[in-house]
Formats: C-alpha cells, sequence, structure tokens
C-alpha cells in the first residue's frame, strides 16, 4: 500500500472545497471543527495517510486501489471523528483525483458534479440518521479512483464484462465477451425523472467523453445491474413510462434466485427497513412496489446491456 503523506486544506480553503462538495451546511460546521485535531494528531495522520494511500494506489485502474480500511458503521452512535474519518480521506486525495482528471482532460463541471456525490451522500447520512457521515464510503472509492463519472442525468462506470454476463452478450452474436470493457450504468434518484429523452443526452455525452479521455478502452456497450430491470415492473406500470422505456434499452439477464426486497424500499421510500404495510401510494412506482410485496411477491435484480449509439454492433 502506498503511505501518502497529505496536507489539507485551511479552515478557508477546506470551507469552500466542502461547499464545492455540495456538503450540507451542518456538516461543513462539524468538519471545519475537526481540522485541527485530523492535521495534528499523529494517530488520526498515520490512519488519513494509509487510507488515502490505499485509495489513490494504482489510480484510474479499474478495480485498483488497495483495500479500503474497516471505517465506523453508518449511523449517530459513534464518535464524530471516527464518523467523519471517510470524509476527510476522500478531501486529502482531492488533489489527486483532480490531477487524474486533468491529465484525462475531464471537463471541469463533469469533475465537479462527479465528486459533488460526496455532499450527497452526506445529507442521506444525516437524513437518516440524524448526525454527520457517510452512508457507502465504499461507493465513492470509484468516484475518487477515476472509475465513476456523472454525465448528465446517468452516471458512468468504466468497467469489465464479468464471466456470465460475457458469455451472454457474446451468445447473443455480439463481437465481446468476458473481460471486454463495459459502461456500467448507475441512476442517481435526485436528477428528476428519469426520461428517454434525458438518458439519450448522457448516453451521447458518454460516447464522446470516453471516447476522448479514455481512447484506449473501446466502450462499445452499456450494462446496468438493476432491480429497476426486474420484468415484474411492467405489470404495474404504464407501457409509456419513463422506467417503462428504461427496461425496454436492454437485453435483459434475470436472476430469480437472489430477493432483493429492500433495494426498491430504500431507493423509493428511503429506508429500507420501512414495514410494507406503511408503505404510502402517491405514485404509480409507489404503488407497484408496496403492492407487490403486500401481496407476497418478491422483487430481484436484473441485469442487462445494450449496444452504445454509435457503436455499429447489431
Amino acid at each position: 500500500m502506498t503511505d501518502t503523506r497529505v496536507e489539507l486544506p485551511e479552515t478557508d480553503a477546506l470551507a469552500e472545497e466542502l461547499v464545492d462538495l455540495a456538503a450540507p451546511h451542518e456538516d461543513i460546521t462539524e468538519l471545519l471543527a475537526l481540522r485541527r485535531r485530523m492535521a495534528t494528531d499523529p494517530g488520526l495522520r498515520r490512519e488519513l495517510e494509509s487510507a488515502v494511500g490505499g485509495l489513490v494506489e494504482d489510480m484510474g485502474v479499474i478495480d485498483g486501489g488497495a483495500e479500503p480500511p474497516a471505517f465506523a458503521e453508518p449511523g449517530g452512535s459513534a464518535a464524530a471523528v471516527d464518523r467523519y474519518l471517510p470524509v476527510y480521506v476522500f478531501l486529502a486525495a482531492l488533489p489527486h483525483v483532480r490531477a487524474f482528471h486533468r491529465e484525462r482532460s475531464v471537463p471541469a463541471d463533469v469533475s465537479r458534479r462527479t465528486l459533488a456525490d460526496l455532499g450527497r451522500q452526506m445529507a442521506l447520512h444525516r437524513a437518516a440518521h440524524g448526525a454527520g457521515g457517510l452512508p457507502a464510503p465504499w461507493w465513492l472509492r470509484l468516484h475518487f479512483r477515476g472509475e465513476l463519472y456523472q454525465l448528465g442525468r446517468l452516471q458512468f462506470q468504466r468497467s469489465r464484462l464479468g464471466d456470465a454476463p460475457g458469455a451472454a452478450v457474446r451468445s447473443a452474436g455480439l463481437p465481446r465477451g468476458p473481460g471486454d470493457p463495459v459502461l456500467e450504468l448507475h441512476i442517481p434518484d435526485f436528477l428528476g425523472p428519469l426520461t428517454p429523452e434525458a438518458c439519450d443526452r448522457s448516453l451521447a455525452r458518454a460516447g464522446a467523453f470516453f471516447a476522448r479521455s479514455f481512447p484506449e478502452e473501446p466502450y462499445a456497450l452499456a450494462a446496468c445491474d438493476s432491480w429497476l430491470l426486474d420484468s415484474q415492473l411492467a405489470g404495474y406500470l404504464p407501457a409509456h413510462s419513463n422506467i417503462r422505456s428504461f427496461q425496454d434499452r436492454f437485453r435483459v439477464l434475470t436472476d430469480r434466485t437472489e430477493i432483493a426486497d429492500k433495494y426498491p424500499v430504500q431507493f423509493v421510500f428511503g429506508d429500507p427497513e420501512l414495514p410494507w404495510d406503511t408503505l404510502p401510494r402517491r405514485t404509480a412506482l409507489e404503488r407497484a412496489v408496496g403492492d407487490h410485496l403486500r401481496a407476497g411477491g418478491h422483487w430481484y435484480g436484473g441485469r442487462g446491456w445494450f449496444p452504445l449509439p454509435g457503436s455499429h454492433l447489431p
């Protein structure tokens, strides 16, 4: 693991960084109060430098970097210094990821919007637990290692086809298979409706972005692994709905062996532990998720792919 010396910004500069990263104002106050301790406590500095070294090791390499440390579990019971340590790891890594973005000609607006997911994740933690922290530091490793980018409505992760999806792609007659580059799509829930037009614009931006910034990785396929691709949704939603239109882009492999009930409850209602009989029925999607569970059904993941526009794949 790389042992990286870190220099934290001074208080004023750190405040500006946190604003640019969309950090909630309550968290900014607490993070600034911890800055001196993070910068001067020898034990914390060693922990911080070790974690940053592992994060930026092999920057930009798909699935690279060292194994992340075991941060405090999400919640409000841990001490502030433990809850905010992963945030400081990402703050200390900013010079490395920004240097990589410059090297790869990542536009400044793409860089800023990609890294601002840090603040959005902090807001989710505060909404769920009433205290500062991060719910899933492992997720943000993708952003801060140059593996994931926000391009309009969708996020795109540089990845490679696994054995089973790659074999399915090859058996469908496409000249791609296991180990070949693929862009994994992720769907943030903070950017409004998942309209076909917004998706088209994102996909067009992705084609131009990755051809310019990662020309050595010929991306011809997009893929997604999500409960949104569960074919059962089609039985509840109108044919013209945004989710049905999103599903129609994909050639889907559905796995009915692993139940994924908590994912739609979390992403639609905000809390995976909500009792099913209390789930609201305000929208077609809320009714679909809740009614299906209340009727004794289960939700599953779906794995799908499609050729990217301009790839000339069939």
